[in-house]
């Protein structure tokens, strides 16, 4: 494994640890507090199932890349994905989603570790960022848990769910968003 792979595999552990560390120790009241005012108005469980999902949309993302596909679908509804795949984890029990979500970030190892650095650079379609490498994607990964947990902490800190930010993907031309 190159130097890359090296780092991007340390803080995918060291983000799904502290990720598994920060769920282990909610209360059972925390659980079911609201975090999103928006959709279906996530609480902090339907952010664990949320990262269990999307994890495992991208080992399916990056084999379909490594494999010479596009990517996304260019008509993907990301949100409709992510509203339907947290509906259907809302049954789990806190300690399955954790458990799941484990699992999910040791194959998510696994498969960057397995990367070589020509399929990492290979440019495929995510549904938020566009046409992109896979090692942006990556990327990614430990960022989407970093700023999901960001938001799921002001929310127990104030007892309020955090408003919506309207936000737009950045462009990966070097421009500003629109």
């Amino acid at each position: 494994m190159d130097s890359a792979a090296e780092r991007w595999v340390r803080r995918l552990q060291d983000e799904g640890q502290k990720t598994a560390l920060f769920f282990e120790g909610l209360t059972p009241a925390e659980w079911h507090a609201s975090i999103y005012q928006t959709g279906s108005a996530w609480k902090t469980r339907d952010i664990l199932g949320h990262f269990v999902s999307t994890e495992g949309a991208f080992h399916l993302l990056f084999d379909d890349i490594r494999r010479g596909g596009g990517g996304a679908p260019a008509d993907f509804d990301i949100n409709e994905f992510n509203e339907t795949e947290v509906a259907s984890l809302r049954e789990m029990e806190p300690s399955s989603l954790l458990q799941a979500f484990r699992t999910a970030r040791a194959r998510t190892i696994v498969v960057v570790s397995g990367l070589s650095p020509e399929e990492r650079a290979r440019r495929g379609r995510h549904p938020w960022f566009g046409e992109v490498p896979i090692e942006e994607m990556i990327q990614l990964i430990y960022r989407h848990t970093m700023i999901h947990l960001r938001d799921v902490r002001k929310a127990l800190e104030t007892g309020r769910p955090v408003p919506h930010r309207e936000s737009v993907p950045p462009r990966t031309d070097g421009g500003e968003s629109a």
